[in-house]
Formats: structure tokens, sequence, C-alpha cells
């Protein structure tokens, strides 16, 4: 079975645990899609904005000396967006009704997160995955949840001739 199959019925199940849950949605880090339920929400747009929320995330976690990144709370005047890291690779993102129970959003979310990071790392790689009959390509090593390339300036390498009259 297809990790991404297995991620897709762990995201049904977690349905079917939170009342008022909207919809779930497991995507990469870099912001591609895994997998999705996510009704009425475009899950590539969701799935970049996720990573765009959890590289700022990791970020404040850092800054502010609070340990790794572990999960981020919205709430919105509709309801919560929930994203939980989902090992060092996915993340998960909740979408809820206003009336949830946080408790049980919580509670549960962590737990399809590390179900989540347990398919993600035993299926994805060499032999795994969609496209486990073709042979595995070199990859980049992956970047840790939310770390994001850093663009150094450079120096132009030519000087600009000074313009006339100015």
């Amino acid at each position: 079975m297809a990790v991404e199959t297995d991620v897709l019925d762990e995201l049904r199940r977690l349905r079917t645990r939170v009342p008022k849950l909207a919809g779930s949605l497991a995507a990469t880090v870099d912001g591609l899609v895994l997998a999705h339920d996510v009704p009425d929400t475009e899950p590539e747009g969701l799935a970049a904005l996720t990573a765009a929320a959890l590289g700022v995330a990791y970020r404040m976690a850092d800054a502010a000396a609070r340990g790794e990144f572990r999960e981020l709370l919205v709430r919105g005047s509709q309801g919560y967006i929930a994203t939980y890291a989902a090992g060092t690779t996915a993340v998960l993102t909740l979408l809820a009704d206003d009336r949830v129970n946080v408790g049980r959003l919580h509670l549960e979310g962590r737990r399809s997160g590390a179900r989540i990071a347990e398919l993600v790392d035993t299926g994805i790689g060499p032999g795994g995955g969609r496209h486990a009959d073709r042979p595995a390509a070199q990859d980049p090593p992956a970047r840790p949840v939310g770390a994001l390339p850093v663009r150094t300036p450079q120096r132009p390498a030519h000087r600009p001739r000074p313009q006339p009259g100015g």
C-alpha cells in the first residue's frame, strides 16, 4: 500500500475521532501535499501557507529559546487552524470549527502527527512511496522542520558607472 494511501486513511480516522473537525492535510515541510481531506479548500495553497507559517513558528521557537517546534494554533472568528510536526520532513494541519474541543483536537492531532511521521519516515525514500518501482535518485538531504534557506547578499561583479549630471 502506498504511503499516500496510508496517510489519507489516518486523516479519515482522525476525522471520526474529533467532532467538529472540518478538514485535515498532511504535507512536506516544503509545502507539497502528501494527502488531504479538506473539502472547500485548495490543498496546494493550504500546504504552501502551512510551510510558510511553519518557517516563522520554527524561528520564533528558536529565538525565544523554547526548543524544537511542536505545534502552532491559530484561532479565527470561525474556527481553528492547528499545525503539528509529523517527524522531521512532514507536517499535519487541521481545520476545526469554532466549537471544537481544543484539548481533544491537540490530543488527537499529536497522535496523528506521530503516526504520520512513522508512515512517512518508513515509506518515503529509496524503495517507498508512489514511484517505488523507479531507481532511487540521489536527493539532497531533507531540511529539518521549518528550516528555510538563507540568502546572502553579494557584491556586484562590477562597479556602476557614475551618471553624468548627478
